[in-house]
């Protein structure tokens, strides 16, 4: 695999056949490393090292512009590269707006918390691995620990453009998981816990195990509940899931091509007052700290509803130049891809109820949604999911609950919220941060 002067001096060799060719050009170059075990009858059953590396260019030409990557970085790949860049450039359609813009950024993400280095032997590493298996599997009636496993990632990239930009990022992260298949006279359940972290120590193996088996275990027993109506609190897990199934209504880009269903809704009510949605650049622990996106723009914090008001889109320099408006620094390209919007964090602001209020009376939570992304249609923001939980009344739940549907409008359902938590939440992939939210209705087809 290359190192970081390697993949540097394949930068300037692309952005010097470009600047020769009467183009510009931005360029993105990584490298990774992965590591993954899995466990199986209490032997590793997977024993993975990854590594790869990838640099690839997006060109523009007389308002013309074409994308093309390499997974080798011989001179000659190289050049081939840029010659295909450029050769489709011709055949695409003129865009004035986007353009390489973003001049002599020399940003690196300098966050020690997220490139830490591993110490950690690799028989540490599988002690952990198996213990997750066997953790799972020597509780009562385990049948076993279909998924489970401990994995690591190790990746650098470097941003660079024919305006004199060159900025560099370096991160690390880990994680592992396991899953319990709970079964007891003729019945079962599955459910498991994952645990993500930037350092080995982080991790926390129990969790997975005793989370994953104390929820398989509540949860076998459970049958559908009346259809009707009913005010729902969703686990973060699945609030991630499904406002991750409907970020396309803070897309610029989904604005631009006019499918966007708030793309007319600036500065207008799309939400309960309760609801204030940041997107942000920082947050402690977070795993999409970066210091740039991916046009080398400085990443930021943008409110995107404040007490229920939609406040602004995300946007990259493409967007933001189409609408005339201000970048708001969420370019998201990969070597592989084209200029995109991406979020960092989805942060939404903690609220005033009480534990007491969020859980006054009867409502479903909802631990398990399935099929989130094929079950939701971001336009008209219609969504219907299996789903498994528990009926509770007053804070205590009071019956498992399986073979649901719960079927709503996502549009509709963020005008309706009940109660706002006081206390800030993870999801596991530490990307989305959230109070616990009770929305007032969703229908539920049951029995």
């Amino acid at each position: 695999m290359a190192d970081s002067q390697h993949l540097k001096n394949a930068i300037a060799q692309v952005l010097e056949r470009v600047s020769a060719a009467g183009a510009q050009a931005d360029v993105i170059a990584s490298r990774s490393q992965n590591f993954s075990l899995k466990a199986n009858a209490g032997e590793l059953d997977e024993y993975k090292v990854t590594s790869g590396q990838v640099i690839g260019v997006r060109v523009v030409k007389d308002e013309r512009i074409a994308t093309s990557y390499s997974e080798s970085l011989d001179p000659s790949s190289l050049d081939l590269m840029v010659e295909h860049a450029l050769t489709n450039a011709k055949f695409t359609k003129q865009d004035s707006h986007q353009a390489i813009r973003c001049e002599n950024s020399t940003l690196t993400t300098e966050y020690p918390e997220i490139n830490q280095p591993d110490t950690t032997s690799v028989d540490d590493k599988i002690a952990l691995a198996l213990s997750l298996e066997q953790g799972v599997v020597s509780k009562p009636h385990a049948k076993s620990a279909p998924y489970n496993g401990f994995a690591e990632s190790e990746s650098e990239v470097f941003l660079a453009n024919s305006l004199g930009s060159l900025c560099s990022h370096q991160e690390r992260s880990t994680s592992c998981y396991a899953f319990t298949l709970y079964e007891d006279d003729g019945k079962q359940s599955m459910f498991g816990g994952i645990s993500a972290g930037r350092h080995f120590n982080e991790l926390d193996p129990d969790y997975c195990i005793n989370y994953g088996y104390e929820m398989a275990a509540a949860l076998l027993e459970g049958q559908p509940i009346a259809t009707g109506q009913y005010s729902v609190i969703f686990d973060l897990s699945n609030l991630s899931s499904l406002f991750g199934a409907f970020g396309m209504c803070f897309s610029g880009q989904s604005a631009m091509k006019g499918v966007n269903p708030w793309r007319d809704k600036l500065q207008q009510c799309v939400a309960s007052p309760l609801l204030t949605i940041t997107d942000t650049a920082y947050v402690q622990g977070g795993s999409a700290i970066k210091a740039f996106d991916s046009e080398g723009y400085a990443t930021r914090d943008t409110v995107l509803i404040g007490e229920g008001q939609l406040q602004s889109l995300l946007h990259n320099s493409h967007t933001a130049a189409y609408f005339g408006i201000a970048n708001t620094a969420n370019a998201s390209r990969s070597a592989k891809s084209g200029l995109g919007v991406g979020s960092r964090h989805t942060v939404i602001a903690p609220g005033h109820s009480s534990n007491a209020e969020l859980t006054a009376g009867e409502y479903l939570e909802l631990v398990e949604l399935q099929g989130v992304h094929s079950g939701a249609d971001a336009i008209s923001g219609d969504f219907s999911f299996g789903a498994s939980g528990f009926l509770c009344r007053d804070g205590k739940r009071i019956q498992p609950v399986r073979g649901i549907t719960v079927a709503g409008n996502f549009y509709q359902l963020v005008k309706e919220i009940d109660a706002m938590g006081t206390t800030l939440h993870h999801d596991h992939s530490r990307d989305f941060f959230a109070p616990t939210i009770r929305f007032s209705r969703l229908s539920i087809a049951g029995k």
